[in-house]
């Protein structure tokens, strides 16, 4: 990059692709400030997720469609603590497998299998894509989903296409044990401790209006955002940040609506407007 990130300090709310955001921005040089947005926990119930796994075993699954490499964890989590879980991977080894994205083709290799195909494209759009080219009529079709998320497209293409569908959720989300994370973050940007806050998606926005609000503190939002520059990466977060009065600062040139040309915008934008640190 022409820019680089060297004494900067730049503050991305982590969801679950921030995990790579934060790698690409170190290695430009940034002084990355994580801030989680959620924590993550075993589903309240456990009793679907396990008549899901013996489901599994006793009729085993023509595919499985992971979302997410959280999601199968934490089903292998209650199959080891059942007793299950050798049944389940053996079940399991014998069904078509299709991830979404890398990250729980990971997740099967941890358990000695492989996925037959992975999206091109880590999105539930992507999913769509990769399976509408398969006839999927008559198959028991596993689906692995995430929480905070309408997956009735997703549900609603693969029942269009004939599939027998069984769905699981294994884990649930809980942001308010995160809403420390994102106050202290309020703070950082209100003393101006951080230079940029990069937005990847419009939830994020509403998660800050959203604790900012509950804590008090929508005031010092504001003056946070008002003293640094506001990175977004596409449309949709910009119009989330209009549409409650705030602006974008930065977004990636020529329709680029990815990590890598946002970190290019915020990098030639820094070094236009902002010293770095310690200079």
């Amino acid at each position: 990059m022409a820019e680089r990130l060297n004494g900067y300090r730049i503050l991305i709310l982590e969801t679950r692709e921030e995990a790579q955001f934060s790698k690409l921005l170190a290695e430009q040089g940034a002084d990355v400030v994580q801030c989680p947005m959620f924590t993550i926990q075993d589903a309240p119930d456990p009793a679907p997720i396990e008549a899901w796994i013996r489901r599994a075993i006793d009729r085993p699954l023509d595919d499985l469609v992971l979302m997410t490499g959280e999601g199968l964890r934490r089903i292998m989590k209650l199959a080891r603590a059942r007793g299950l879980d050798g049944a389940f991977v053996a079940a399991l080894a014998g069904s078509r497998k299709f991830t979404r994205g890398p990250k729980p083709g990971k997740a099967l290799r941890e358990i000695g299998l492989e996925a037959q195909q992975t999206t091109e494209k880590p999105t539930t759009e992507g999913v769509i894509e990769m399976l509408g080219k398969l006839d999927l009529k008559g198959r028991r079709l596993g689906l692995q989903l995430y929480p905070d998320k309408d997956h009735g497209a997703l549900i609603g293409a693969l029942a269009a296409q004939g599939a027998e569908i069984d769905a699981v959720l294994p884990y649930a989300y809980d942001s308010k044990a995160a809403d420390a994370n994102i106050v202290t973050a309020i703070d950082d940007m209100a003393a101006g401790r951080i230079d940029s806050v990069a937005l990847t998606n419009l939830g994020q926005v509403r998660r800050l209006i959203e604790a900012a609000k509950a804590h008090g503190s929508e005031a010092k939002l504001r003056a946070g955002f008002d003293r640094t520059l506001i990175a977004s990466v596409g449309p949709a977060v910009s119009g989330e940040l209009a549409a409650h009065g705030l602006r974008t600062d930065v977004s990636p040139a020529d329709e680029a609506y990815f990590m890598r040309p946002l970190i290019s915008a915020m990098a030639a934008a820094l070094a236009k407007k902002l010293p770095r640190q310690g200079t």
